[in-house]
């Protein structure tokens, strides 16, 4: 991720008009955030609510340290450092952000870009892990099995687009409003709510998410990441898409 220049931040507070009469959107997952939280302003690091050893052997604690406390506040910093002078952005909804990218300002559109995405994309990831996770059930087993060809199938095809994705980017499930579900990759720290779409889950492919303990083996990675899926999160936003009150 490239750090943002002194040109990054001279904008006008006009750039971003189009979202400034956007409701303002909860960004953290608890009002108080984790030790590693970037500087004041309107953008926090939502604390992960597991221990970082949680996951291991199959995500070490110290991958999990730095993933969050490290690259995840580090968006969370550049998005506070932009809207010093761009109130506007920290009072709009993601999607009404990432939706319009080009309404921003060009001197800002990379940077809010990348690290709102960013933002986005590492939120739901943290929500939709947790230890003893179970398996999926309900409505979102159902919609598996008719959408997505059944767990293994799902599980393959997923792994497969993950394995594929060049360089860094994410491979995702995105969720219609009606919970038809569908596999996706993106590049870098792009998300489905540039399109319009929204994740339902997902998995970060770039290597700071496993490179420690895996190295250049992403196949193992996406296998072993599956024993951290908290399936009763992502029954949760399964049931807020087809209510239409899904964010990140």
């Amino acid at each position: 991720m490239s750090s943002m220049s002194r040109r990054h931040l001279m904008f006008a507070a006009t750039g971003i008009a189009a979202v400034a009469a956007a409701p303002r959107l909860v960004f953290a997952q608890a009002a108080a955030p984790a030790p590693a939280a970037a500087p004041t302003g309107p953008f926090t690091l939502p604390p992960l609510t597991y221990p970082t050893n949680a996951f291991e052997p199959h995500i070490d604690a110290k991958t999990m340290e730095i993933h969050h406390g490290k690259h995840h506040a580090a968006y969370v910093a550049n998005l506070n450092n932009v809207a010093k002078t761009n109130s506007q952005l920290g009072t709009a909804k993601f999607e009404d952000v990432l939706g319009n990218l080009n309404a921003l300002d060009d001197s800002i559109k990379f940077t809010v870009r990348n690290n709102l995405g960013g933002h986005a994309n590492h939120t739901m990831f943290w929500e939709i892990m947790g230890p003893n996770g179970g398996k999926p059930e309900g409505e979102v087993l159902a919609a598996i099995d008719r959408d997505l060809g059944g767990m293994e199938k799902f599980q393959n095809d997923f792994n497969a687009a993950g394995g594929r994705q060049f360089g860094s980017g994410w491979v995702f499930v995105t969720v219609s409003k009606e919970g038809k579900l569908a596999i996706e990759t993106r590049p870098n720290q792009d998300n489905p709510m540039m399109d319009g779409r929204r994740a339902l889950m997902g998995n970060d492919v770039w290597e700071h998410a496993y490179y420690l303990n895996y190295q250049n083996r992403r196949a193992d990675y996406l296998k072993a990441w599956w024993n951290t899926v908290n399936w009763a999160k992502i029954a949760e936003r399964y049931a807020a898409a087809k209510a239409g009150t899904l964010g990140a």
